[in-house]
């Protein structure tokens, strides 16, 4: 059983994992139509301090960078692999984002993943001319799973602290 298993080895994304906001996490079928639900979920580490923006509607949107990092041995080898994602937060959950997050913060991101036309990563040219490719996702949720921020904003003791994104919120 997956869930078991995420527990066993990671304790605290098990804890953060049966605290979730509810809605299906596959297809589920309703009458004769079938649904399809995507949402993903990202634990890591802030790679840069969230930036905030506004929308020229006067939405708030934060945006930050989140490592997931993923470690396993090959052969006796010790390989490591790091997957960055591009995060927005619209909205009050995004004010609360910028007000308690930075760099290095630990958080568990629940969102929807932004693909092109094409259903792929963003694609985009670096300045050296080579084709980069970037995860970005819209969240939905973001759990903030470290202590404290260094710069003099901590978080309640105990329960990690939600930041939740209304829906009427996200611009699209």
């Amino acid at each position: 059983m997956i869930g078991k298993d995420i527990e066993h080895h990671f304790p605290l994304v098990g804890q953060v994992l049966s605290t979730l906001s509810p809605g299906p996490l596959g297809l589920e079928t309703k009458g004769q139509s079938t649904m399809s639900y995507a949402k993903v979920l990202i634990v890591g580490n802030l790679g840069r301090d969230p930036e905030m923006r506004y929308l020229p509607s006067g939405t708030p949107v934060v945006n930050f960078s989140v490592a997931a990092n993923e470690k396993w041995t090959d052969n006796g080898a010790k390989q490591e692999r790091v997957t960055w994602f591009r995060v927005g937060v619209f909205g009050k959950a995004g004010e609360a984002c910028n007000t308690y997050l930075h760099k290095g913060s630990l958080v568990l991101v629940e969102g929807r993943l932004n693909a092109n036309e094409q259903g792929n990563p963003r694609t985009w040219q670096a300045q050296d001319g080579s084709t980069r490719a970037s995860f970005e996702v819209t969240a939905l949720t973001v759990k903030f799973l470290s202590s404290g921020n260094g710069n003099g904003h901590s978080q309640p003791a105990g329960e990690p602290v939600e930041a939740v994104v209304e829906e009427a919120e996200i611009p699209f």
